[in-house]
């Protein structure tokens, strides 16, 4: 309590000798009054900086009253110098324009392809205290990319897990997507899927993102939860005059030669006083496509009944020697529809010089609508196998074996918004109400904001027919393949009904944020610069699922053989993993979703709590953190930023408990509850040195945590007296933690462009997996864990530039290039015997990340080809290492293309995924094919109108 007291002392004595000075607050611009963030400003005489943030705005406080120079130096721009007068007790305000470098940009400088934000980028990265790398809406707009999953994929570091060809969820420097945590406008994202913490980047736009800054480093001002980086998303801002921007365009999907439309619009403007600043956009996507999918499941052991019994009955099991053979095999083919919708409106009001209040806003809304057809083929239980039902060659490759088959069709119920298709409705939506203010020479911000992410899947239907014959395998381990024996025993026609049911599935997520944040002038080493930074934060978090599963049984035989419905064909001869894939014919889904259900004369139903109750829960985390910080200049070109961050953890979390007796029915359920807290006290240590004007040297040590995911906490249980198997969950789980080590050198180009590079380092304990074990009566037992550490190696290093320095119209040429490798190893991994496996990298860590583009820009048009390779890397451990499931290697080549038609008016095209990359997975060796699906490539165009009125 002392210190506290001498503190607030030291704080009240400081703003009374400081009260005779003066404040200087100024706004920067460009030509569009576009702000300009990450500008240099410095007052000469007094040798006292500033750095203007992502609105524009830069602030000086205890400045003593006086004349001075003001100058401001922008990688781009004309240097801008200003006289300034400051007067005691008053702030002094100030409104600059820049003006682009005309002497090295004019060849190529025009509204359409400018550099503009991308100078705002590299200016922000330049001057940011921590290791950042950060993205503008311009170097996003070079890159054909639809979500702003896509465009993060080609920042250094960072790769993607795609999902119906989108890049859904993001890895950095090769650490789980749980590991990482996304805010926007510095405000957590909540995650609609149900069992993790992995915020949806498909679901928003790139066109409704002005800025991507990616934070490799924390300060502790920034929410510790990042362990990989944290990855901020800032919406545009209102501009400083009228501005109009639209585009519209078209495509299709070469998948099946289907439609894509697209549109967006943005319009701002301010106040004829210059208070209240304004920008609403919105944005639509609507793509018809789909995807061809094989998947297997490997073994390599296999046993078949002799036909005898032992002393109790039992059927006695031989084992026979094969190797490895896919004892699982599935054909799937997808109709999709993606229909993408985002609204935003952000407002500022300026009271007065010294206060101004803000409103962000953004709504994100996702339709997938889907059919699924699904042959399915799975070896029959050893138990139903007798010899002569299988065959096994000379070199013990397993040709020949009995299958049980389904034949399965997904849709929903027909009404005008599922359309007999499965509905995966999800939304996000983010709201902030902020304000940041100046009393005397205290800057105070703050922010408050509520966050909701959310699934919703009803009346999804599933209808099954199956059957079971002889199949050959045909031992291709790359592209595995079950052919019938017999024709007529493979007949569609046949295949009897096995099951019917509907899934109602809700999951969703709420924040509510509330931050503080006060900064005095401190002056340790340098008499004009130095700051105190200190503040609190607050985040209540709520996580619920909620589903349910019917089943339902035909009153009457209508159902019993498949031959008797409404059928289609959907084999293709262009299936993308092969011609030889044959899927055949299913129920079609208009009849699917035409079905009454609920008629109890047709259809008695069955809840099947067995089929989803340990999937429910309900989780509360409450976060509160506190945090204290110093930004110094220890001499002109060294600088350090040092402080500690407090974060106290509360988690409430309910789930539930199932019980299978002998014959596998359910014999009871009850809910479960648990309680747990942790406090983390982390510090970290940035410093920077500037070598010169334009290169600068940085270190961080930092400290980061990642909470365990939320079906891996929640108390749930599931125990199987059939299978003698149990399922639990973990809610006394540790956080991940981790200690970061960073060294990184950029030289900046003043013909805007970067050359960096650095190393990094990071030792982490209590990392998460699923262990399986044997407990003490026999059963088999499936635990999320905490592993004992891990390490992360890596190095990565960036060039992009416009090659401004070659000769004629090769100056026009531009060029992106960066590279990223990892090494990780994991210890205290056990596999299903209790051995400890020395045989692991960290999960989800790509060796080898590399991104290249080489663009051509001119006054009139500019085209790009753009690559974008990930390495292979291990996804999911298994019980042993037959068993892991590996992520393969990935490469994308993309080209766009724009034409400037007039200076507001241009036309674009853009293809994707010229390589036809398949999402694949492999088990154990990357032969082994466990999924191989394609999207083929998507080609959209269209014109896009940008309009200022200064």
């Amino acid at each position: 309590m002392k210190n506290w007291i001498t503190l607030m002392m030291l704080m009240v004595t400081t703003l009374s000798a400081l009260a005779q000075t003066g404040q200087v607050q100024g706004l920067i611009t460009d030509e569009n009054k576009i702000t300009i963030p990450g500008a240099s400003v410095l007052i000469e005489e007094l040798n006292k900086g500033a750095i203007s943030d992502f609105n524009g705005k830069f602030t000086f406080v205890n400045v003593e009253a006086g004349t001075y120079t003001l100058s401001i130096k922008y990688l781009g721009y004309a240097e801008y110098e200003q006289q300034i007068t400051v007067q005691p007790t008053q702030t002094t305000t100030l409104k600059i324009t820049l003006e682009e470098h005309a002497t090295e940009l004019d060849e190529v400088q025009v509204v359409s392809f400018g550099f503009g934000s991308q100078a705002r980028a590299l200016n922000t990265q330049k001057n940011k205290q921590n290791i950042t790398n950060i993205v503008s809406t311009d170097q996003i707009g070079k890159f054909p990319d639809a979500n702003i999953g896509d465009a993060i994929k080609r920042i250094p570091g960072i790769t993607m897990q795609m999902d119906q060809g989108e890049a859904r969820d993001i890895i950095v420097r090769g650490l789980a997507p749980q590991l990482n945590s996304v805010t926007l406008n510095g405000s957590r994202i909540p995650s609609a899927e149900a069992d993790n913490r992995n915020v949806q980047m498909d679901l928003i736009p790139s066109d409704m993102i002005q800025t991507v800054e990616v934070n490799k480093a924390v300060t502790p001002d920034m929410d510790a939860d990042a362990i990989g980086g944290s990855v901020n998303l800032i919406t545009r801002t209102s501009p400083q005059g009228f501005r109009l921007s639209a585009t519209g365009g078209s495509g299709i999907n070469l998948i099946n030669d289907k439609r894509i439309i697209n549109g967006s619009f943005l319009v701002g403007d301010r106040s004829k006083n210059n208070k209240f600043g304004w920008v609403v956009s919105a944005s639509y996507n609507d793509s018809d496509f789909g995807s061809d999918n094989i998947e297997a499941e490997w073994d390599d052991e296999f046993e078949y009944n002799t036909g005898e019994e032992d002393e109790e009955g039992e059927p006695i099991m031989q084992e026979v020697d094969v190797n490895p053979y896919a004892n699982v095999f599935e054909i799937r083919e997808y109709h999709v529809q993606r229909i993408r919708r985002s609204l935003s409106a952000n407002f500022d009001y300026k009271l007065n010089d010294n206060n101004t209040l803000y409103f962000k806003s953004i709504y994100n809304w996702r339709d997938d609508r889907e059919n699924r057809f699904v042959l399915e083929q799975e070896i029959l239980d050893g138990e139903d196998i007798e010899y002569g039902d299988f065959s096994v060659d000379s070199n013990n490759n397993l040709t020949a074996f009995p299958v049980g088959v389904k034949r399965e069709v997904k849709g929903g119920i027909d009404n005008s918004r599922n359309k007999n298709t499965r509905l995966e409705d999800q939304r996000m939506q983010n709201y902030s109400l902020s304000g940041d203010h100046l009393v005397n020479n205290l800057q105070i911000d703050w922010m408050t904001s509520f966050s909701k992410a959310s699934e919703e899947r009803l009346n999804e239907r599933y209808l099954v027919h199956e059957s079971e014959y002889g199949i050959n395998f045909n031992n291709n381990a790359d592209k595995p393949n079950y052919t019938p024996q017999s024709a007529e025993d493979a007949d569609y026609r046949i295949f009897e009904f096995d099951e019917l049911y509907e899934e109602n599935q809700y999951t969703d997520e709420t924040d509510f944020n509330a931050l503080v944040n006060f900064e005095l002038p401190l002056h340790i080493f340098d008499k004009e610069n130095g700051t105190l930074k200190f503040g609190a934060k607050t985040r209540i978090k709520e996580k619920i699922q909620d589903n349910d599963y019917i089943e339902y049984s035909p009153e009457n035989d209508d159902l019993e053989f498949l031959g008797n419905l409404p059928t289609r064909n959907y084999t293709e001869a262009d299936f993308n993993p092969g011609s030889q894939y044959v899927i055949g014919d299913f129920a079609t889904p208009e009849y699917l979703g035409s079905l009454d259900l609920y008629d109890t004369s047709l259809f008695e139903s069955e809840d099947l709590p067995e089929e989803y109750i340990t999937g429910n829960f309900k989780v509360k985390e409450d976060v509160y953190a506190a945090y204290v910080m110093t930004d110094q200049n220890i001499t002109d070109k060294l600088s350090f930023l040092f402080g500690v961050r407090l974060e106290h953890t509360v988690v409430d979390a309910t789930g539930n408990e199932i019980i299978f007796d002998a014959d596998g029915d359910y014999s009871a359920t009850s809910p479960i509850t648990s309680q747990n807290d942790y406090t983390n006290i982390l510090p970290s240590l940035h410093l920077k040195y500037d070598i010169t004007d334009h290169t600068v040297l940085r270190f961080a040590w930092t400290n980061t945590i990642a909470r365990p995911n939320y079906e891996d906490i929640v108390p749930s249980r599931e125990i199987n007296f059939e299978d003698d198997e149990i399922s639990l969950g973990n809610p006394d789980l540790n956080p991940t933690t981790s200690m970061n080590f960073d060294i990184m050198a950029e030289h900046y180009f003043t013909s805007v462009g970067l050359l960096s590079g650095g190393v990094f380092y990071k030792d982490i304990e209590d990392f998460i997996y699923t262990f399986q074990y044997e407990d003490a009566d026999g059963f088999e037992v499936y635990q999320p864990f905490n592993g004992d550490r891990a390490s992360l190696f890596g190095f990565e290093a960036a060039y992009q530039r416009q090659l401004d320095f070659l000769p004629g119209f090769l100056q026009n040429l531009n060029i992106y290039l960066n590279y990223t490798y990892l090494k990780s190893d994991a210890s205290g991994i056990r596999n299903e015997d209790g051995e400890e496996r020395d045989d692991l990298d960290l999960p989800q860590t790509a060796p080898n990340m590399f991104n290249a583009s080489l663009g051509y820009t001119s006054k009139y048009f500019s085209l790009r080809l753009s690559g974008n390779y990930s390495d292979a890397y291990i996804d999911e451990i298994g019980g042993r290492a037959f068993e892991d499931r590996y992520y393969d290697e990935q490469f994308f080549l993309d080209f766009n293309a724009r034409a400037n038609i007039t200076k507001q008016l241009s036309f674009y095209v853009d293809v994707n995924n010229i390589t036809n990359q398949p999402l694949r997975y492999y088990q154990g060796t990357s032969a082994r094919t466990m999924q191989m699906e394609y999207y083929q490539a998507r080609v959209t165009f269209g014109l896009k109108y940008d309009l200022f009125k200064k």
